[in-house]
């Protein structure tokens, strides 16, 4: 479930990896899997636009190595020496697939590190285009993906655009984990928890002021379902 905050253990377990890097494509079947990060001195400059409907996640740099240049130093690849595909490259070729329609959207399901120790489950998205850009002296992957409310596969040759969902800007999600302790403020439990709108988006609420968002366990948060409390 969307907005779950779950530990990077659990994450692992989740998806049968140990989730050793931030880009995993078709990680044990059709979706694939990237962690996210838009925090202060983030490795890289993964950003939210369009109110939170969309993600411009960048590509991973050439491992570091001793003796080696400096990643941040040398253009994304797209392949390795061998001539295979990097994660850059595969994700860059199912982007290129759905633009020229050969394919339906990919489904990557986005994890967003929002502090050590603590993850939030951001859902499930499309990546619907990916591109090379100049960053000062080196090119870097961007990719583009939007935000959707349907965990279910699409048809691999069909195109629709899927109902949009917004994500909890990281800056709210830091600020409610802090007011609220890191706990469901209906029953105090420190485990299984939600960041919850008070006020549901079908409702007129919004995700960009802490003021519409708290901590729910798992119970709270499903028993309260759309309802307004």
């Amino acid at each position: 479930m969307a907005n779950e905050i779950i530990s990077y253990h659990e994450m692992c377990r989740r998806e049968s990896s140990s989730l050793q890097r931030g880009m995993n494509f078709r990680l044990g079947g059709a979706r694939s899997v990237i962690l996210m990060s838009v925090r202060i001195n983030a490795p890289y400059r993964d950003e939210l636009q369009d109110n939170g409907t969309v993600l411009i996640y960048e590509g991973h740099d050439v491992p570091r190595r001793i003796g080696g240049p400096d990643p941040k130093n040398v253009d994304q690849p797209e392949r390795y020496p061998n001539g295979s595909l990097t994660e850059n490259g595969r994700f860059h070729q199912a982007a290129t697939d759905y633009k020229a329609g050969r394919s339906g959207p990919h489904l990557v399901r986005v994890y967003e590190k929002i502090r050590d120790g603590i993850w939030s489950y951001n859902g499930l998205f499309h990546l619907v285009d990916a591109w090379q850009e100049q960053d000062h002296q080196r090119k870097v992957f961007k990719f583009r993906l939007v935000a959707v409310e349907s965990e279910m596969p699409l048809p691999d040759l069909e195109f629709y655009e899927a109902e949009r969902r917004r994500i909890i800007p990281t800056a709210v999600k830091l600020e409610v984990w802090k007011r609220d302790k890191g706990r469901c403020q209906v029953c105090g439990a420190s485990n299984e928890l939600h960041f919850d709108h008070d006020l549901p988006f079908s409702k007129g609420g919004t995700s960009m002021k802490a003021d519409n968002v708290r901590l729910l366990c798992a119970r709270h948060n499903l028993s309260k379902g759309d309802k307004i409390q």
